[in-house]
C-alpha cells in the first residue's frame, strides 16, 4: 500500500529590480556586472551569480564554457565553489543570478540548473543556514526563493550515504 505525499514551494514575485530591497537589488547588480566575463561562445547564454556571506562579502562568478561540453562550469557553481575556497568558514547567505543572450533578450528570472541546486543545497546543509535565491534576467519580475531547499526538496544529502 503507498501514500501519497503533496509538497508545496514558495516564492516571491517582484516586478523589477528597482522593487527590491537595496541589498538583494546590489547583489542582482553585482550578477549583472559578473555576466561581463562570462565566457559562453558556444551557447551565447551569459550567466552571473554573486554569492553574499555572513559578513557582507561579496563574491561573483560566471559561466565557462567549453567545446567539451560537460567540462564547462556554471556560473553558480563557479561562484559558490570559489567562495568555499577563499571563505570556507563564512556561511552563504543569499545568491543573486542573472543572465543575457545574443539570440533574444532575457526577461524572465534565471534559476539555477539541477546540478547547481544540489551544490547549493551542500551548502545550505553545511552552514545549517538558508540560502536566498534572488533570481533575474535582463529586465522584468524578479524571483526570491526562501531557500535551496524550497526549490530542490528531495535533495540528495549526507543522510543518503549514511552519514
Amino acid at each position: 500500500m503507498s501514500k501519497q505525499i503533496t509538497g508545496n514551494y514558495t516564492y516571491e514575485v517582484y516586478p523589477s529590480a528597482d522593487t527590491l530591497n537595496k541589498t538583494d537589488n546590489d547583489l542582482l547588480t553585482a550578477a549583472k556586472r559578473a555576466i561581463l566575463n562570462a565566457y559562453a561562445p558556444y551557447s551565447g547564454f551569459n550567466v552571473g551569480a554573486a554569492v553574499l556571506l555572513d559578513d557582507g562579502t561579496i563574491v561573483t562568478g560566471n559561466n565557462q564554457e567549453n567545446a567539451a561540453y560537460p567540462s564547462g562550469l556554471c556560473a553558480e557553481r563557479v561562484a559558490v565553489f570559489y567562495a568555499s575556497s577563499q571563505h570556507p568558514a563564512k556561511k552563504i547567505v543569499a545568491i543573486g543570478i542573472s543572465a543575457t543572450s545574443r539570440d533574444q533578450s532575457i526577461n524572465v528570472p534565471v534559476p539555477p540548473c539541477g546540478a547547481c541546486r544540489q551544490a547549493l543545497a551542500e551548502y545550505e546543509i553545511k552552514f545549517e543556514t538558508p540560502i536566498r535565491l534572488i533570481m533575474g534576467g535582463e529586465s522584468g519580475e524578479v524571483f526570491i526563493s526562501p531557500s535551496i531547499s524550497n526549490l530542490l526538496p528531495l535533495l540528495f544529502s549526507s543522510k543518503n550515504l549514511g552519514k
